[in-house]
């Protein structure tokens, strides 16, 4: 975006924080940045407003824009169907166009009323390995000869150091069994500096991004829930999912969230495609056991794969998705409805 002229005025990782509790904390640091970035709008007077994900915050400044005459297009919907489904009484009001990327979002928006369009998954036709096989294995020294396990505990320093003990532990048990190969790709927002002294001791050794190259060419992938896992799905990686969070936002949610699954592969399948193994279940004996299963049964990962494909061919439209979400916004801007 900063390439293509973006001026930035608050960066995304000020506002980057998981969990119901968690947010507390930090909710003096998020309402400065809600209140520079208002002000910044009220300044420079824009034509119209794309805010993506982030409902939470997004909700506020789509209220604040609409006062002041700013049509807003919103980019990701958000999870109102899992929970909190109130929400889309305020979506109606709000926002004048929302782009889904998730093809059951569309029927379920438009049965409530809010303008809707489905444009595909903006990784649909993007994700693919830079490297082939045997230059990524060379680049890191990574034995031809042994399975890959893909390690991906998540993009944020806080899931990471969530999830790290458990993935040590079922790398710990696995290694005892066969010979494989552990890479964590880090995130950006991490880096693989962070994770020496917290991988130190064991088998998993994390490298600079390449994350793509990471999963197209393993055995199995260990994902936390999120992004990461429709990224695996699109490149045919088998997978165990997994997540945590404190006990009491895990509580809270189970309250609030009411869906059928909590992978977002599984839910794109409408079935159970990948194993998911949420909070007092990710144990790194769990995590190795359907590791151990993945790997030793050929049948059953390749029946995965299958499946894999069909949420691939899901998530696929005709066409950029991004050039998509580019013509709704002309749209709005023309005021077509």
């Amino acid at each position: 975006m900063r390439a293509a002229g973006i001026r930035p005025v608050i960066r995304t990782e000020d506002l980057s924080v998981v969990g119901l509790v968690e947010v507390i904390g930090h909710l003096p640091r998020i309402w400065g940045k809600f209140q520079q970035l208002i002000a910044a709008a009220r300044a420079t007077r824009p034509d119209l407003a794309i805010l993506t994900d982030s409902p939470d915050f997004h909700f506020r400044v789509a209220d604040k824009l609409k006062k002041q005459g700013v049509p807003v297009v919103y980019l990701v919907a958000p999870q109102v169907w899992a929970w909190r489904q109130g929400r889309v009484k305020t979506m109606r009001r709000i926002i004048d166009r929302l782009l889904c990327i998730f093809p059951f979002e569309e029927a379920f928006f438009r049965k409530h009323k809010v303008p809707v369009t489905y444009i595909g998954h903006p990784h649909a036709g993007r994700v693919r390995p830079r490297l082939s096989r045997e230059e990524f294995f060379r680049k890191h020294n990574i034995p031809l000869d042994r399975p890959l396990i893909a390690m991906l505990p998540g993009s944020r320093r806080s899931e990471a150091l969530r999830h790290l003990p458990a993935l040590k532990k079922a790398a710990g048990i696995l290694s005892k069994s066969r010979k494989l190969s552990f890479i964590l790709p880090a995130s950006p927002a991490c880096g693989a500096a962070f994770f020496q002294s917290a991988l130190a001791g064991s088998d998993i050794r994390a490298i600079e991004g390449e994350a793509w190259e990471t999963m197209a060419y393993c055995e199995v992938a260990l994902a936390a829930s999120g992004t990461v896992t429709v990224e695996a799905a699109l490149l045919g990686a088998p997978m165990v999912t997994y997540y945590r969070v404190t006990n009491l936002s895990w509580k809270l949610g189970k309250l609030l969230v009411k869906v059928p699954f909590y992978s977002m592969v599984n839910l794109i399948a409408e079935r159970r495609v990948v194993p998911e193994l949420m909070q007092s279940e990710m144990t790194g004996e769990r995590i190795a056991a359907e590791t151990a299963r993945l790997l030793d049964d050929e049948g059953e990962r390749g029946k995965m794969k299958e499946s894999l494909a069909q949420v691939a061919a899901r998530l696929t439209v005709q066409g950029d998705v991004m050039l998509r979400a580019a013509n709704e916004v002309e749209r709005v801007l023309e005021g077509v409805k």
